[in-house]
């Protein structure tokens, strides 16, 4: 047999022995679900065909390979990397050089995807000092075959060369790096059980740096050293297998490498682990629920764990001599660090689990724990029970860290990292990692609501005030600022019980308030903002601002100034607090909008519609004046409008389109005029040309075909036929060339309203990731108005290209007149509310077959 057929005949060999070995492996982890077994199965097979291909390859004697990295470390992943050194005694001449060439094709050739480097002692040496990557793989090395003196040399050299504090720095200051990437959070909705906070490289950065130390090479070694218990060893040995099943999962479920708990695969993941729905309809919790609350609970332990090793390695790497200052009988500062002044004083002083966190709001001076404070307290969290709760001493000292001056948020936070919060407010424990699956909330609900307070402490604090100066000016003047932070505590805290989160969570508010001796006044202003925080968006984002009556069931809703600030300020934090993609200027000028109206009502001053007419019509007029047009040059244009016009629009807009329509108002070419919107986000575009019966519908499919977002709509019919319409539109780079964008939309929608073709058919927009994997049920109602002058069409669905276009085309096919359109996009869900009427509407037939059209032209 010639030679190139020996080779080919091995490669087939071999390649035939690795995928049998591979099968048999796999079906021995879906029967016994043991991922150590799985990867220590999976390098010994390749170890194997390794060594008979390193055998055949007949290089010089003076070689070796050698594993590094994660398969140094015994382990390989179903799609990891086979990380590879060949390691030589002397660079390689133009024989072995080919040997290698075909050593490497080999491998590649069986399918192994190797990552390899070729290198002597001294490159490994001079590489190592180099490179902090390069350093931790050889901390792993592992020979498989070949000159065992050569890789021993490596070892010796390459420990005496290794500086424990440099390393630790190096290796600390990536971990920071890798969490930054990672937004500092282990609560990501799709997080990499990898190389998320938490995950496993946290683990694998502990080990590396005890062994670079010579501290310790395993978590038993580490308990044995005294760095951390044998309980913690424990746990982080069960987090540790826990991670590495998910992972194993995620490659075997992708068939490729795959870190991540996306969206897409946890179902699927959690369905492998025997995870299974509970409930129906809206109280159903996913499989994927409890598969990632389980996962957070486990990150949530790596990083607290980790903190404590952390600290416990510094201490042993950088000794300090500091001398203890004491703060009282039970604390001392230890280079600003508070400190224990026993070990046993957690458990002898229960109380001093929360007076801890009360003395580092009122010492700014201390930066956090020491390794000893924070372990000891992680150990006792235990003894906060049902006794400790009911407490006098305990429940005053939980009301100093809200009622404090600076601090509370990082108090708070400390809390929930060490589940003290958790411990103390059972209810809280049970929403830590809790996801929430409505397509605008980006966070867990533990995290959720700690940004929620975040946002509103926010609001307190001068260097911040420019962000959000009005919220910023009301709390100023708020007496009581703590008790917006118990609101906003509470407001989600039932979420994922069952039933209506609001009323539960009133529930839970007043037994707190009860229990912690808050007078009747204080109770029922944090029971109002539990009940109603949901309550001032709703209304702002989906009824008519204009309407009197609105604003005065919102007004008796809140009663007077103090509840309606107090709620305001919840309502902005809240929707802050949901996803960076959530809050938006135009949002926030709705909000502020009802607040200021809603002020005045309960100040006594009259909100009837001649009251609002006439204010709005003074203030357009002042500023006309400004334009310098003639004194009466509003008058034959106005006469063509009715109230509804005045009350839906500012006194700013009115202006604007009196000074652009004055002298054209009967002009027979449309009319089409953009601005910036005043509101300091996005564009105002307005439309006027003689009313058509589809021209809602041919604006939106222009807008769709430029891709922009429509946020708001005011349609309106002047005396004479004539279409008054106006727009608030958003578009992703449209601030880089707004007036370019200006000047294109004048144009071009002037000459599609000019020269109308037939409408196309509305397309069936993408959904998103997000859509496609957690998808809502659309939803249309259609209701007549507390008047029955009009009907409100509301429509909720996943958000997608086209999709007010479609709503739009089925209106005009239904010969349906629109008023106006709240177009309210929550991340990936779309809530809109149409005020409409037609002659359509007056059948009951008609009225459900505009049902049944909508949810059809909805859906994907």
């Amino acid at each position: 047999m010639s030679t190139a057929a020996m080779k080919k005949e091995l490669r087939e060999q071999l390649k035939r022995q690795l995928k049998a070995d591979r099968q048999v492996v796999i079906a021995g982890f879906q029967a016994d679900g043991m991922p150590e077994k799985l990867l220590r199965s999976l390098r010994q097979s390749v170890d194997a065909v390794l060594t008979t291909a390193w055998h055949e390859a007949r290089l010089p004697a003076n070689t070796a390979l050698i594993g590094v990295g994660g398969y140094g470390r015994g382990e390989l992943f179903p799609y990891s990397d086979v990380d590879l050194l060949i390691l030589l005694e002397q660079p390689p001449d133009a024989a072995t050089t080919e040997k290698l060439e075909e050593l490497v094709q080999l491998l590649w050739d069986l399918g192994l995807e190797i990552g390899h480097s070729i290198r002597t002692v001294d490159e490994c040496l001079t590489e190592s000092a180099a490179d902090i990557t390069v350093q931790t793989s050889l901390l792993e090395a592992r020979i498989i075959c070949g000159d065992e003196p050569l890789f021993a040399q490596l070892q010796a050299r390459y420990t005496a060369a290794m500086d424990p504090r440099a390393f630790y720095h190096a290796k600390v200051l990536e971990m920071r790096q890798r969490h930054a990437k990672y937004e500092d959070t282990a609560f990501s909705l799709e997080p990499n059980c990898k190389e998320s906070p938490g995950g496993l490289r946290d683990l694998q950065v502990i080990l590396w740096m005890v062994k670079a130390a010579g501290l310790a090479n395993s978590w038993r070694t580490l308990a044995t050293s005294g760095l951390i218990t044998q309980t913690e060893a424990k746990q982080l040995m069960e987090k540790e297998r826990a991670f590495k099943d998910i992972r194993v999962r995620l490659h075997l479920h992708a068939g490729r490498r795959e870190d991540r708990l996306v969206f897409d695969v946890q179902t699927a993941i959690a369905e492998s682990l025997g995870l299974t729905a509970t409930g129906s309809g809206v109280h159903m919790r996913r499989a994927s629920e409890y598969l990632m609350q389980r996962y957070y609970w486990a990150a949530k332990t790596v990083t607290q764990l980790n903190t404590i090793l952390l600290q416990n390695i510094e201490e042993r790497l950088f000794p300090k001599s500091g001398e203890a200052v004491r703060i009282n009988e039970r604390f001392n500062d230890v280079n600003g660090l508070i400190d224990i002044s026993a070990d046993d004083t957690f458990e002898k002083t229960p109380s001093a689990m929360l007076e801890i966190f009360v003395l580092m709001t009122e010492r700014p001076s201390l930066k956090g724990m020491s390794s000893r404070t924070t372990r000891a307290l992680w150990h006792e969290r235990f003894k906060i029970d049902a006794a400790f709760r009911a407490d006098p001493v305990n429940r005053a000292l939980f009301l100093r860290i809200m009622q404090a001056p600076v601090g509370i948020i990082h108090a708070l936070r400390r809390m929930n990292d060490m589940s003290i919060l958790g411990r103390y407010l059972p209810n809280f424990r049970k929403i830590v990692g809790q996801m929430q699956h409505d397509l605008f909330h980006v966070y867990t609900v533990d995290q959720h609501i700690l940004m929620v307070v975040r946002n509103m402490r926010r609001f307190s604090m001068a260097e911040h005030a420019h962000e959000y100066p009005f919220c910023s000016q009301l709390m100023a003047n708020f007496p009581q600022p703590w008790l917006l932070y118990l609101g906003a505590l509470f407001h989600d805290i039932a979420k994922g019980r069952g039933g209506d989160h609001s009323k539960l969570g009133m529930a839970d508010t007043e037994q707190f308030c009860r229990d912690h001796g808050l007078s009747d006044e204080d109770t029922e202003l944090a029971v109002f903002l539990v009940e109603n925080h949901l309550t001032m968006s709703q209304v702002a984002q989906k009824q008519d601002l204009s309407d009197p009556d609105v604003i005065a069931s919102f007004a008796r809703v809140v009663k007077d100034e103090r509840h309606l600030t107090a709620l305001y300020l919840l309502t902005v934090a809240d929707i802050r607090g949901t996803s960076p993609k959530v809050w938006n200027a135009w949002k926030a000028k709705l909000l502020e909008d009802l607040y200021r109206i809603t002020l005045r009502v309960l100040g006594g001053e009259p909100h009837s519609a001649d009251h609002e007419l006439k204010n709005r019509q003074q203030e357009a007029l002042a500023t006309l004046r400004l334009y310098g047009l003639p004194p009466d040059a509003h008058e034959a244009f106005w006469k063509q409008l009715d109230v509804a016009y005045f009350l839906r629009h500012d006194a700013s807009d009115i202006a604007w389109q009196t000074r652009a329509l004055y002298d054209r108002f009967t002009s027979d070419r449309p009319v089409v005029k953009c601005r910036l919107a005043p509101i300091g986000e996005g564009l105002q575009v307005a439309v006027y040309i003689k009313d058509q019966p589809d021209l809602f519908a041919r604006i939106c499919s222009y807008f769709d075909r430029k891709n922009f977002s429509i946020l708001d709509a005011k349609i309106h019919t002047t005396r004479h036929g004539y279409a008054l319409d106006t727009f608030l539109v958003t578009e992703q780079n449209f601030a880089k060339s707004y007036r370019d964008i200006i000047s294109l939309i004048e144009h071009e929608l002037c000459g599609v309203l000019t020269t109308p073709e037939p409408l196309p058919a509305p397309g069936k927009g993408r959904l998103s990731r997000l859509s496609r994997t957690f998808p809502i049920q659309p939803t249309v109602d259609l209701r007549p108005d507390e008047r029955g002058q009009y009907y409100l069409l509301s429509v909720a669905a996943n958000d997608r290209t086209g999709l007010l276009y479609s709503i739009a085309n089925v209106l005009t096919k239904y010969k349906i007149n629109l008023h106006t359109a709240k177009i309210m996009t929550l991340g990936e869900r779309v809530e809109d509310v149409f005020l409409i009427d037609g002659a359509t509407l007056s059948n009951a037939r008609s009225q459900i077959q505009l049902e049944t059209d909508l949810l059809d032209a909805i859906k994907v």
